[in-house]
């Protein structure tokens, strides 16, 4: 008799669903949202397990790993893919129906599986993320102070030595103000120090990457954007056709068709994020102020004179992320030709 498990992770507890190859329910339960207790809960069961489905989230990763290790056949399945399916298996949302849900479709194999992160790629993501953060962190500091100076008539200009400007232009005002100012400028120079230390971190890492040198050679792809994206491809050997790529990161056009009406609409933006801003930058990069000539580069500012700049740059957007994925996969650099 072959068994399939599902467990529906929240930070406190899991439901655990177990059902053998015909669909029967054998065992089902909680148990702690930990490594341990997760497995002690599998294992105190007897049965051999043919897969076991958990949803991808924040603690699917080290679960999946973790358990993985234990001996346990761990599937990470698409949290927006099985969303939609236990939707259409019950009426009611809760752990129970959930955790059956799960497991009825590592049973059936109708679900999407996720790709999980090696431990290298998860570091350069904590260390991506944290840059992104203290970025995000630094320019809302900036927004605060420039926005409350105001009052007085105050305008601070570029960022260039912003804090000497600040303190300039406040010296004549109250001491709660200077005193309320100074806190503000503190912490924004705290930020902007840790912000420098990870940048120089990310820089040396990325000098020794032979990945992150081989896509540096596109123009316009700094340290940090080809470190992004091999991060988010982690194995490019998992994309047997390049053209997924595109898709992947979310830079294809949405398309519905059924009978006789067929739509195409803007891009679909369901890859990562940050990914997708940062190609973007690239290849508007690689279309205004790169003095190379490529293919690439004339037939992107054909379709600025046709399309204009937006659809240009997302499209050589899309373009670069399959030729980047290329050159991963046959070691070479970017051909200019």
């Amino acid at each position: 008799m072959k068994y399939y498990a599902g467990l529906d992770v929240s930070l406190k507890e899991t439901f655990l669903s177990i059902v053998n190859e015909t669909g029967q329910v054998v065992k089902e339960g909680f148990a702690l949202s930990d490594l341990e207790s997760l497995s002690t809960f599998l294992k105190e069961s007897g049965f051999k397990y043919e897969k076991a489905g958990i949803e991808s989230g924040q603690l699917s990763i080290s679960l999946c790993k973790g358990l993985s290790k234990k001996g346990f056949p761990m599937v990470c399945v698409d949290a927006r893919h099985m969303a939609a399916v236990l939707k259409a298996q019950a009426i009611n949302k809760n752990d129970r129906n959930d955790g059956r849900g799960i497991a009825q479709m590592m049973r059936v194999g109708l679900y999407k599986e996720v790709q999980i992160k090696s431990d290298r790629s998860c570091e350069e993501k904590i260390i991506l993320g944290s840059r992104r953060q203290l970025v995000k962190n630094r320019q809302q500091l900036m927004l605060t102070i420039r926005g409350l100076l105001k009052i007085y008539g105050i305008k601070i200009g570029t960022q260039s030595q912003f804090s000497i400007k600040v303190r300039g232009a406040i010296e004549d005002l109250s001491q709660d103000v200077i005193l309320s100012m100074e806190g503000l400028l503190k912490a924004l120079e705290a930020i902007d120090v840790s912000l420098q230390d990870i940048t120089k971190k990310l820089i040396e890492i990325g000098k020794k990457d032979e990945d992150c040198l081989l896509l540096m050679t596109v123009p316009g792809v700094g340290t940090i954007t080809a470190m992004t994206y091999k991060g988010v491809l982690d194995d490019p050997k998992r994309f047997e056709n390049s053209e997924t790529v595109g898709a992947y990161l979310g830079l294809t056009p949405r398309q519905y068709s059924s009978g006789e009406t067929n739509r195409h609409g803007s891009i679909s933006k369901m890859g990562p994020k940050e990914c997708r801003n940062l190609l973007y930058e690239s290849a508007f990069v690689f279309l205004t102020r790169s003095n190379t000539s490529s293919k690439l580069k004339k037939w992107g500012l054909k379709l600025v004179k046709k399309k204009g700049m937006k659809k240009a740059v997302v499209a050589v957007a899309r373009k670069l992320s399959v030729i980047m994925h290329r050159m991963l996969i046959e070691r070479k650099e970017f051909c200019h030709k």
